[in-house]
């Protein structure tokens, strides 16, 4: 698997509707850098999670958000582990496809004398105690859903502290929640991956494991046009020769490498300049600003690329954007 970058929309989308249900009001900058996307990259998940929980102002905000997330926003992933027969064999499914929903963090399991622990651990930085927070909060909450609510939990751990609110989780949670713990996990007794799930349906099962792997290979597919577009967002300025020394590889192994892909070095800068460009123009930045900011010469240089890809001025996309 390439460098774990990406989210599914659907997960993020889970984050969006929250804020809507509490009246919270993201910056438009961050709905539209997810328009037209089907996986979110890890910068924008990030922006996302430090506005959603600056603007909640809880500290319970990630937990809270992971009590209400649903199958649908685990996408394909959800449907499949809801399909299994037993809880053993969804757990098992979930590490092996976990990345589809995001790939942040992974999921592992252990065994601790009399003890099963399914553990997470993340791959952020930000806001990391409320995303940690989040994903345990529903996977407990899955784990309950799928087997009619007679999965019994031994104790919820998390790694971090209670941020001061440890009087709330375990109501919240309806569970013994740990703090300063080895490991984030749900410890149960092992003896509870035989319990039968009530929505079990093999041939559904087998059909979406197939989707399933597809969705795998495609992440692997579409590693490298990734890692490439997550320098250029960085280092917008940056060419083809000075992205391949930071991959490790010759500009002409990467050009060929992206040919494998069905791709170009040039199609996925342009691309990625124009979403980065639109952004910027909707959250007020002046032209010329966003030109410096994605390495132009000049404002003229970068209005005449911006309309080669929109085919209208940087200034006339952002007053027809504004009248929306």
């Amino acid at each position: 698997m390439s460098e774990k970058t990406t989210v599914t929309l659907s997960y993020t989308q889970g984050i969006f509707q929250a804020a809507e249900r509490r009246g919270i009001v993201l910056p438009a900058s961050l709905l539209n850098g997810v328009k037209n996307e089907s996986r979110i990259p890890m910068d924008i998940q990030d922006a996302i999670w430090e506005s959603y929980c600056a603007l909640a102002a809880d500290e319970l905000a990630g937990l809270r958000l992971g009590l209400e997330l649903q199958v649908g926003h685990l996408d394909l992933v959800g449907m499949l582990l809801m399909s299994c027969e037993t809880l053993g064999e969804a757990i098992e499914l979930l590490l092996d496809y976990h990345p589809i929903v995001g790939e942040g963090g992974d999921f592992s399991l252990s065994f601790e004398g009399a003890n099963c622990l399914l553990v997470y651990e993340p791959r952020y930085d930000i806001r990391r105690r409320e995303r940690v927070e989040t994903v345990m909060a529903c996977v407990l909450n899955m784990a309950r859903w799928v087997t009619g609510d007679h999965f019994q939990i031994r104790r919820v751990q998390f790694i971090h502290d209670s941020a001061g609110a440890a009087a709330q989780y375990e109501p919240l949670l309806n569970a013994s929640v740990h703090f300063n713990a080895p490991s984030n996990a749900l410890v149960f007794d092992p003896a509870l991956q035989a319990m039968p799930l009530i929505q079990a349906n093999r041939a559904m099962r087998d059909q979406l494991r197939v989707l399933a792997d597809q969705m795998l290979q495609e992440l692997e597919r579409i590693g490298l046009s990734a890692d490439v577009q997550s320098l250029i967002r960085l280092h917008p300025s940056w060419g083809k020769e000075r992205i391949a020394e930071c991959l490790g590889m010759s500009g002409r192994h990467l050009v060929r490498k992206l040919q494998e892909e069905g791709t170009t070095f040039k199609l996925l800068r342009s691309r990625l300049l124009q979403k980065l460009a639109e952004e910027q123009l909707l959250a007020g930045s002046a032209v010329i600003d966003v030109a410096e900011a994605l390495g132009f010469s000049d404002e003229s240089a970068f209005g005449k690329a911006f309309k080669r890809w929109a085919g209208i001025t940087p200034a006339l996309f952002r007053d027809s954007q504004a009248s929306h």
